[in-house]
């Protein structure tokens, strides 16, 4: 006879399969790349962009941070050009080294997550690229 004063067990879940180094590689460069911005005009998006567009039908890992990176990296080129805007007006000479310091934080934080194989979601971004 069945004990029906307990409630039923749940089904267990299958556990997410972990990521490979390589796709956790990869994730990381979507992120570090965006760091050639500091070398290059654009490199910002340029990086993220090309490692997406390579990776992205091999690794869904790449896709999803390679989105997220190029979502990002949109938004701080838009913030940088409204604050290089702003010079003129004196408060843009401000705002302009914050967000590249705040860029900076954010894809280093960014790639120690990635490369521990986390999904990482940066706390500001436009969604542009889903």
């Amino acid at each position: 006879m069945q004990d029906f004063t307990q409630p039923a067990q749940p089904a267990p879940q299958p556990s997410p399969t972990p990521l490979d180094n390589n796709a956790k590689m990869w994730g990381m460069f979507c992120h570090l790349s965006a760091l050639a911005g500091f070398l290059i005009p654009f490199g910002n998006l340029i990086g993220p962009l090309v490692i997406w567009l390579i990776k992205k039908n091999e690794i869904p890992f790449v896709d999803d941070q390679g989105k997220e990176s190029l979502n990002f990296q949109i938004m701080v080129t838009i913030a940088m050009l409204i604050c290089f805007a702003l010079v003129f007006v004196c408060i843009g000479a401000i705002l302009l080294p914050l967000v590249a310091i705040a860029a900076l934080v954010f894809v280093i934080i960014a790639s120690i997550k990635a490369n521990n194989g986390e999904q990482y979601r940066y706390p500001v971004n436009l969604r542009l690229i889903k």
